[in-house]
């Protein structure tokens, strides 16, 4: 496993994921960029592998991607889904389905030489002041201490970098999905599942068939008990009305962003900056993370390629329109999540339910 091979950098990164990517992707136009990732690489992130329109637009600067990485059926529509009244509403909302561990690889591979991609090197904190960042590692050979003009928190729902700089930590869903194999076809679609019976903790289910295999995956809010006995659930009810569900080969854990106000939303203090979901950059309302990853990891490197004095206000700036995107889709919130909502979703038209999706 490779270590950090200088004691300072322009721009150390936290995290290897989208966000992380693209920042260092921009960042390494001002100088070396350390790219730290806490776990193994090559990185394996648990998700459903499915890229938003906005994803798409987004990666597009950077190549075309291999058609390798695309799991069949290629694209998949999003379907509303209330399981114990039998409703169902596919919508226009379309996602192109790809395998999430190639992605990454992909996207590992647009990195400059002038990045320097590390795993298991951890950031455990950090001190700054106007002349720049002292971080601390702990890496495959021990602790170290590194220098950097910036410091880019792209280090997820549970951002370590985040918690350093003590300002309003967020809270984070449990998610657990399961790989299913498939003896016979299911519907080439991204079932989001609403089950009244699975608990208050529990908040909604989804289903999408990808190369052979069903990603089964179930979100439950913070302080969850028993997350693992209440997936299983999920699946034996699903088992009841889809008998080509066979059995289940694989299981990951993560944890995602619970948003709960626009003032989870931060861009960062001083020579930090903090993007995707370290920074609350995701839709509060259908929890789509990728897009926004991808978007304010790019603004991120934008920002730190100039003076790393005024970065973060560059920063703030650059994701105005994601901020404001995100601010908008909290007013939906409360309506989507209650009993209510979701009891009248039912009953609105097909159509409806499409336009009001594409903008969720």
């Amino acid at each position: 496993m490779s270590l950090p091979s200088r004691d300072r950098y322009t721009t150390v990164i936290a995290g290897a994921g989208p966000a992380g990517i693209l920042a260092a992707i921009h960042a390494a136009g001002r100088g070396p960029v350390l790219l730290a990732e806490s776990g193994a690489l090559p990185r394996r992130k648990s998700c459903g592998g499915m890229l938003h329109e906005l994803s798409i637009d987004a990666l597009r600067p950077y190549g075309e991607m291999p058609r390798d990485i695309v799991c069949e059926p290629e694209t998949v529509h999003f379907r509303y889904h209330d399981w114990d009244r039998g409703i169902q509403r596919t919508t226009e909302l379309a996602f192109l389905n790809v395998s999430r561990v190639g992605f990454d690889e992909w996207m590992t591979s647009l990195l400059p030489d002038a990045v320097e991609l590390v795993g298991r090197t951890a950031i455990t904190g950090f001190t700054q002041d106007e002349h720049g960042v002292r971080i601390d590692v702990d890496t495959a050979d021990g602790p170290r201490t590194i220098e950097a003009d910036l410091l880019i928190g792209a280090d997820g729902a549970r951002s370590q970098v985040r918690r350093t700089l003590g300002i309003r930590d967020s809270a984070s869903y449990v998610t657990l999905q399961d790989f299913v194999t498939l003896t016979g076809g299911i519907d080439p679609v991204f079932d989001c599942i609403y089950m009244r019976d699975i608990g208050d903790e529990f908040a909604y289910a989804y289903v999408v068939p990808k190369d052979g295999v069903a990603l089964i995956g179930s979100i439950f809010y913070p302080r969850t008990k028993h997350p693992w006995e209440k997936q299983d659930q999920v699946i034996a009810l699903l088992r009841e009305r889809m008998p080509a569900l066979g059995d289940a080969v694989d299981r990951e854990a993560a944890a995602a962003l619970y948003l709960r106000s626009p003032e989870d939303i931060l861009h960062g203090a001083g020579r930090v900056l903090l993007a995707g979901e370290a920074g609350g950059f995701m839709s509060p309302t259908s929890g789509e993370g990728i897009s926004y990853a991808l978007r304010t990891g790019r603004d991120a490197g934008m920002a730190a390629a100039g003076d790393p004095a005024t970065a973060l206000e560059r920063y703030a700036t650059l994701t105005g329109p994601v901020t404001a995107d995100i601010k908008r889709r909290f007013r939906w919130l409360p309506f989507m999540e209650s009993r209510v909502g979701k009891y009248l979703a039912g009953f609105v038209p097909t159509p409806i339910v499409s336009r009001v999706t594409m903008g969720l």
